[in-house]
């Protein structure tokens, strides 16, 4: 979201379009690993204005450098998204089928059945990949799973600083080739 709360004409009415500009791109981008920024609210309240120096690109440029060190002050996290998961599977499978969620670093929600039991639980979705196979092959091809998008939920901090460390390496990289 972009609010103007100026007063007055220390910003020009004519830059204050490139002011959000600058920060729709700024967050468009984020600035931890190349993705958008989620719910953030930008508040232009002043600024100010040149008669030389002063053009739209200039407004732009201040805007994200604005962002950017807004970024550096506050705590951004990763997201990921949270798959609602259900497992079911016949009685016997129940504890390896558990077990594969907790692996997968999922949190079980309920359990559910007697001869087949239904398990649900939230799993990240990075987690869930290759899991179909793995099912099969604990309950002999017997077990089934069925999932659908949840939530966005942080990252654990280990995992967000290998995802910051290695999107550093990769645009390091990229300045190189340039």
């Amino acid at each position: 979201e972009f609010v103007n709360e100026c007063v007055g004409t220390n910003v020009p009415s004519e830059f204050i379009p490139s002011v959000e500009k600058g920060a729709r791109d700024a967050i468009a981008l984020g600035n931890l690993i190349g993705f958008p920024v989620e719910g953030l609210r930008v508040v232009l309240q002043d600024g100010a204005a040149h008669a030389v120096d002063s053009s739209e690109i200039a407004f732009r440029f201040a805007a994200q450098g604005a962002f950017k060190q807004a970024m550096r002050a506050g705590t951004p996290q990763i997201l990921e998204p949270i798959m609602s998961t259900e497992v079911t599977v016949p009685s016997e499978y129940q504890g390896a089928a558990v077990a594969q969620i907790a692996q997968r670093k999922g949190l079980v929600q309920g359990m559910d059945g007697t001869d087949y039991v239904t398990i649900t639980a939230d799993v990240p979705l990075d987690n869930m990949f290759g899991y179909s196979n793995d099912l099969r092959g604990a309950t002999q091809g017997k077990g089934e799973y069925a999932m659908e998008y949840k939530e966005h939920s942080p990252v654990p901090r280990e995992k967000q600083e290998e995802l910051v460390k290695a999107y550093a390496e990769k645009r390091a990289g990229k300045s190189e080739e340039e």
